[in-house]
């Protein structure tokens, strides 16, 4: 074999498994991402509706101690993580409920996902499936609340 020849398969062997390298570092690369994702934390924040106005008897707002309540609640949740902040917001449908979350929502321009109250596990499953790594507060009633 000639000196020409010898170096041509010499190259070929040094691209082959230079792209040998490549393809393992692509694959650890992606492998990694995988593995980084599955385990995100995702932080669910349950709270209870603010005080409720006792003189109304059919789905009560809130009352003036619960608008002060709110008030204070959204102050502290607005900056809930130093990076991100709260991603999403659930609720039911309750005007105490809704009345407790909208000024949080209008200031992090978030929408309220709402759910029924007894289904729960549903809430809790998509929460879990769709806001991986997520900060989600949640809004529930006394007997709700996991």
């Amino acid at each position: 074999m000639s000196d020409d020849q010898v170096n041509k398969q010499k190259r070929k062997k040094r691209r082959r498994r230079r792209i040998q390298i490549i393809v393992a570092y692509i694959a650890v690369a992606i492998g990694l991402a995988w593995f980084f994702e599955s385990q995100a934390t995702t932080t669910v924040i349950f709270i209870r509706h603010a005080e409720k106005d006792l003189t109304q008897l059919d789905n009560p707002g809130l009352s003036d101690q619960g608008r002060v309540r709110v008030a204070e609640l959204t102050r502290q949740l607005i900056d809930a993580d130093v990076v991100a902040g709260i991603d999403a917001i659930y609720s039911t449908s309750y005007r105490r409920n809704t009345e407790t979350v909208q000024p949080l929502a209008k200031i992090l321009n978030l929408e309220i996902n709402y759910y029924n109250p007894t289904e729960n596990e549903e809430v809790l499953e998509n929460i879990l499936n769709n806001h991986k790594g997520k900060i989600i507060l949640v809004v529930a009633h006394s007997n709700t609340v996991p």
